[in-house]
C-alpha cells in the first residue's frame, strides 16, 4: 500500500522541483477576492489555490464560510490562472458538492481528523474517487489519529495522498498558534517514507512575522511543500486576518527560502560528516550506559523507599531536579525546553523502574534486600 504512493510531482498538475506550493485566502469572501488573490499568487510561482468554504469555528455566529455558491468562485479563478484548486471538506455533502463544481483536490482538517468516525465517513464517500487528498494533522498531538485518518483514505485505492503538519493545540503557553512538535510529523515520516508532506506555517504560527522560520526549517526536514493563507486585503479578512499574507508579501517570502540537498556532492565534506557522525555514536553509548546505571541507582532507591515505608513520588526533588538541571544545560547551550522533556522522560522511567522494583519485594523476601545492596 505505502509502495503505490505518488509522489507530488506525480500527481498529474505538471508540478517539478521542491518545494511545491499552495496557497489562497482562508476564507472565499466573494468571487471578486478571489479571482484578485489567484491573480496575484499566479506571479509568485505558486502551484495550487487553496481557499476555505466552509469554516469549521469553535463559537456559534462566527463566520462560517461562504458554503457552496463559493465553490464556482473558486473553480472560476483557477480556471482563469489556469491552477488547480483545493478546498476543505468536513462531510459527505461538502465531498459531493466538490466534486460536482470541479474541484481538483480535497483536504481534511484538523477538527475532522480528530474524529475517525467522520474520517470514515468521508473515506466511504470518496470510494473509487480518482482525486488527491491531503490530511491535516489532529488538533490534539496523536499520532496515531493522524496514521488512522491517511490510512482510511489510502484504503480507498487513492494513491495521491499527502499529510499537511498544521501543528497541535496547547494550554501551555507558546510562541505558536499551534505547537510544532516537530517529533510527531517526523515519526510519521518514519512509518510512512513514501507519504509527501506538506508544512502548513500560517496555523503553525498565527501570525506573519514567524513564517520565514517555519517555513525554512521544513524544509529543512525535506518537507516537499507549503501551504499558506495569502489574501490580496489581510486587515479586512473575514476570518485568520492576523495570519494571512499578501500575495506580494508571499512572494518574497519564497524567494528567501534556501532549498537543501539531502546530501553534498563534496567527498572531503562527507568525510568530515561521517567522522563527526561515528563522534554521536559514541556519546549515544555512553549516554546508554549511563541510563542504565542511573535506573540501576533508581531500583536501589526503590528499594529503600520500600523498607522506610516512603511514597515513590518525591515532589520536592522533582522541582529540585528540574531546576538545577535545567539551569546546568542552559550554561552548556541546551534549551529549557528540551532540559524539561529529557527529565520528564527519564523521571518517568525512574518512577517506573522504582515500581517495578518494590512489586516484586514482598515481606517474605525481606531478608534478601541486605544482599541485593552489597
Amino acid at each position: 500500500m505505502m509502495m503505490g504512493i505518488k509522489s507530488l510531482t506525480q500527481w498529474g498538475f505538471g508540478w517539478t522541483g521542491r518545494p511545491i506550493v499552495f496557497a489562497g485566502p482562508c476564507s472565499a469572501e466573494s468571487p471578486e477576492q478571489v479571482l484578485e488573490t489567484a491573480q496575484k499568487l499566479k506571479n509568485t510561482g505558486v502551484h495550487a489555490i487553496r481557499a476555505g468554504i466552509w469554516k469549521p469555528r469553535t463559537r456559534p455566529g462566527s463566520f462560517q464560510g461562504m458554503g457552496d455558491e463559493a465553490l464556482q468562485w473558486v473553480v472560476d479563478a483557477g480556471k482563469e490562472v489556469g491552477l488547480p484548486v483545493l478546498v476543505e471538506v468536513a462531510s459527505p455533502r461538502h465531498v459531493e458538492s466538490a466534486l460536482k463544481a470541479g474541484i481538483n483536490m480535497l483536504w481534511l482538517g484538523a477538527r475532522t481528523t480528530v474524529n475517525p468516525f467522520l474520517v470514515q465517513e468521508l473515506a466511504d464517500a470518496l470510494l473509487g474517487v480518482d482525486i488527491p487528498v491531503l490530511v491535516k494533522n489532529p488538533v490534539n498531538p496523536d499520532l496515531e489519529l493522524w496514521q488512522g485518518a491517511i490510512e482510511r483514505i489510502l484504503k480507498t485505492g487513492n494513491s495521491r495522498v499527502a499529510a499537511i503538519h498544521r501543528g497541535f493545540s496547547s494550554y501551555e503557553n507558546s510562541t505558536y498558534r499551534n505547537k510544532p512538535n516537530w517529533e510527531i510529523p517526523i515519526e510519521l515520516r518514519r512509518s510512512m517514507p513514501y507519504l509527501p508532506m506538506l508544512c502548513d506555517p500560517s496555523h503553525i504560527c498565527g501570525n506573519t512575522f514567524m513564517l520565514n522560520y517555519v517555513s525554512q526549517f521544513a524544509l529543512d526536514l525535506q518537507y516537499e511543500g507549503l501551504i499558506i493563507e495569502s489574501h490580496c486585503d489581510p486587515k479586512n479578512a473575514l476570518s485568520d486576518a492576523a495570519q494571512q499574507l499578501t500575495p506580494e508579501a508571499l512572494g518574497d517570502l519564497l524567494k528567501s527560502l534556501v532549498v537543501r540537498k539531502p546530501t553534498s556532492d563534496n567527498v572531503f565534506e562527507l568525510s568530515r560528516l561521517e567522522d563527526l557522525r561515528d563522534q554521536i555514536d559514541e556519546v549515544d553509548n555512553e549516554i546508554v550506559n549511563l541510563m542504565a546505571r542511573r535506573m540501576e541507582i533508581a531500583r536501589k532507591i526503590g528499594i529503600y523507599k520500600y523498607k522506610n515505608e516512603v511514597t515513590i513520588l518525591q515532589p520536592e526533588r522533582w522541582d529540585e531536579i528540574i531546576k538545577s538541571r535545567t539551569q546546568n544545560g542552559i550554561g552548556k547551550e541546551l534549551t529549557p525546553d528540551f532540559m524539561l522533556k529529557l527529565y520528564s522522560i527519564i523521571h518517568e522511567e525512574s518512577i517506573f523502574q522504582q515500581t517495578q522494583q518494590m512489586s516484586k519485594i514482598s515481606k517474605a523476601d525481606e531478608h534478601k534486600l541486605n544482599e541485593f545492596e552489597s
